[in-house]
């Protein structure tokens, strides 16, 4: 019997109450952010979510300077959410996010292992 997906997880996921602009090409929605993590996003599908194959760039507001920048692909959707995979997080985003990770862990070493695992999977 296989593990439910939440016991093989390598990042830890980050609970934020924001917003993610998500652009597609000319199409723009938005939705709720549920969790980050290093390696992507679970968002509240909007409404009107009609995505095509393409890269979504999310845009994620987390004060009224920060903003994380990431391109993303759909990794899963489910009733009411999708998960998105991380495909380009630009220098400054990986920073805001790191920075994040940092504070809600509370562990130097656990985030030192889960960028190792995210080079890891960069490497791939």
């Amino acid at each position: 019997m296989s593990q439910p997906p939440s016991d093989r997880r390598l990042f830890s996921r980050i609970h934020f109450d924001t917003w993610a602009e998500l652009r597609q090409g000319e199409r723009l929605w938005r939705a709720a952010v549920v969790d980050l993590s290093l390696r992507g996003v679970l968002v509240r599908e909007p409404a009107d979510w009609e995505p095509g194959d393409e890269v979504v760039h999310a845009a994620i507001q987390l004060d009224q300077t920060a903003i994380i920048h990431m391109n993303l692909r759909c990794r899963h959707r489910q009733p009411g959410m999708i998960g998105f995979v991380c495909e380009h997080i630009d220098l400054e985003s990986v920073a805001l996010l790191r920075r994040l990770v940092e504070l809600n862990l509370g562990d130097a070493d656990l985030l030192e292992r889960e960028l190792g695992a995210l080079g890891t999977l960069r490497q791939k």
